[in-house]
């Protein structure tokens, strides 16, 4: 009898190892499962967040070019450019936060100021004179 009983444990012991094995499987393809999705939802998101850049400069340009035009009476001109100006920004908004096209750094920002120069001004020494 306690053959018997062994017998039993040792099966019951065996299926059990085998539901835990396959559990553990079906809990890594979950894992993987909700890994993928998380990109997805990423992606998502930065898509939604560059249209979103685009069509807000491509409206301000064109509110911007409107007003222009109702308030100096210059006609469809600043609407025009305005919406023009308004979407080549959105562009290059899109590309830079897309990583295609570098910001400026803060020093380059400076009018006149070339990086990495304390005094500020041109280098006369890169310049080359024609006259």
């Amino acid at each position: 009898m306690a053959d018997d009983q062994k017998a039993s444990l040792e099966d019951r012991l065996k299926r059990l190892d085998a539901e835990l094995a396959e559990r553990r499987k079906d809990d890594g393809a979950e894992a993987a499962a909700e890994a993928r999705a998380s990109e997805s939802r990423k992606g998502y998101a930065v898509a939604m967040k560059l249209s979103s850049e685009f069509v807000a400069a491509v409206i301000v340009g064109a509110l911007l070019g409107y007003l222009l035009d109702h308030f100096a009476g210059t006609g469809p001109w600043g609407m025009i450019i305005l919406l023009l100006l308004g979407f080549s920004a959105g562009v290059l908004n899109v590309m830079r936060a897309a990583g295609m096209v570098a910001s400026p750094h803060p020093v380059d920002r400076l009018a006149g100021r070339e990086p990495g120069k304390a005094g500020g001004g041109r280098d006369e020494s890169k310049t080359t004179d024609d006259a």
